[in-house]
Formats: structure tokens, sequence, C-alpha cells
């Protein structure tokens, strides 16, 4: 049996790119995200910033991966390279 990868989501309240975003990594069978709301906490936007480089959300991390934006997250899919990141391969 494999664990699955943590994965982080920063995300705001009215961000439909998070959604979708969620969306994915559930119908990918992840249950267990780390959901921060950035709009909630300013303080944590600075950390995603500090980490990511980017202002915009979601910021997804899998495991130690910065995989991106949805955008990004949609595309590692299509690749065939989120699963095996998911399951810590």
């Amino acid at each position: 049996m494999t664990t699955q990868a943590h994965v982080v989501l920063y995300h705001t309240a009215s961000c439909p790119y998070c959604v979708r975003a969620e969306r994915l990594l559930e119908a990918k069978g992840v249950t267990d995200i780390e959901r921060i709301r950035v709009d909630l906490d300013p303080e944590q936007r600075v950390v995603m910033m500090q980490k990511t480089g980017r202002r915009s959300v979601p910021q997804i991390y899998v495991g130690d991966t910065h995989v991106g934006g949805f955008d990004d997250l949609y595309a590692l899919d299509q690749a065939g390279r989120l699963d095996p990141l998911l399951n810590g391969v």
C-alpha cells in the first residue's frame, strides 16, 4: 500500500480555479488536503509569496514539490505525471 503525498492548497474563498484544483485532487483520490486561506490570513499570503514567488491562487504543493496553479496541476495530470507525484513515486 502506498501512502499519498501531503498536499497543501493555498486558496481564497472566491477563487474558481481553487475549486477546480480541489475537485481534480479529490477525483484523484486525495482525501487529505491542507487548505490555507490566504484571504483570511494575510500573513499566510506573504509566506506563500516567499515560498512560490507568485501572488495568485491557487498555489499547490504535493509533498515538497511546488506544482503551481490549477493550469499547472491540470497539465501535470494530462501528461500522466500527477498520479506518480501523488503516490510519492
